[in-house]
């Protein structure tokens, strides 16, 4: 009998209100479409938004997500001026896979191209988990890009997961359910593979998703030190990551600010909206001083 996955459904959170003022796939060049959507303070063109506007905003999710787990943020970001940028990174909403190895760096090419698709030189960068390993990629690697970086929830190596969240295990019945399906016992079944649930395709990209976080980030800490951007590093007191990476982190960037957030774990856009939303203006706001 093969082992039914059970896929993880997530808790709801609120999607943002403020304007859309664009929407579109990025082509990159390895074939993946990257979703790209962008939202201002008012309706008005996207190249209107950004000329009149406060310097932009770019918003990466974690592993898994979208990016409308950021909602309270953006419309907190759009009331104070500034236009927001969010992608679903590849594989993930309603982006598509590509052919390329996935990668973080990969990941934070994905949304750099993006902001050149916009014409977009510099922005703000906020990144949580998965996200924020791409900002920190971004902020070490492309200073010229991050005017300033919001850095919730990274990790700098595997080992900075708690391991209670068993990655390898889900993912290897995520797999199981694929292979029984299409070259085991099940394919010999009367089973159309289109109603099964959960559906082969979301299996397998799950899988590849959390094996990922099986063998990256491998981000060596005394590489950090060359960030020069406003930083904070935030993280949840009960985060699924590693409190001595998060403050690794926090003290190989020269100047960054360190935000602990009582009574919370890992995923601070939904459960700590508001406090994100207040750390990514304060450090835009030193960024501007």
């Amino acid at each position: 009998m093969v082992d039914v996955p059970q896929l993880h459904f997530p808790s709801a959170y609120l999607l943002p209100t403020a304007p859309l003022v664009f929407a579109q796939s990025v082509e990159m060049p390895d074939g993946a479409a990257i979703a790209t959507f962008a939202h201002a303070p008012a309706e008005k063109s996207l190249p209107e938004a950004l000329a009149q506007g406060l310097s932009p905003v770019l918003l990466l999710h974690g592993n898994g997500e979208e990016h409308g787990i950021f909602g309270p943020t953006i419309d907190a970001l759009c009331e104070a001026g500034h236009t927001v940028v969010a992608i679903d990174s590849r594989a993930q909403g309603r982006s598509t896979r590509g052919t390329a190895p996935l990668t973080y760096e990969l990941m934070a090419a994905d949304a750099l191209a993006a902001l050149d698709h916009l014409g977009i030189a510099a922005a703000h960068v906020v990144g949580f988990s998965d996200g924020a390993i791409e900002g920190l990629l971004i902020a070490r690697d492309h200073p010229e890009r991050a005017l300033s970086l919001l850095s919730i929830g990274a990790n700098l190596t595997p080992d900075g997961v708690d391991d209670s969240f068993e990655m390898e295990a889900i993912a290897d019945r995520l797999s199981g359910w694929v292979t029984y399906w299409t070259e085991g016992e099940g394919a010999e079944k009367s089973v159309d593979a289109a109603l099964l649930n959960p559906p082969l395709d979301e299996a397998a990209r799950t899988a590849e998703l959390l094996r990922l976080m099986v063998v990256e980030p491998q981000i060596d800490a005394a590489s950090l030190n060359v960030i020069s951007c406003p930083t904070t590093v935030m993280a949840g007191e009960f985060d699924e990551i590693d409190r001595a990476q998060t403050d690794l982190i926090f003290r190989s960037i020269p100047g960054a600010t360190l935000q602990i957030v009582e009574g919370c774990g890992h995923t601070l856009p939904k459960e700590a909206p508001e406090r994100v939303s207040e750390a990514a203006l304060e450090v835009i706001a030193r960024a501007g001083a």
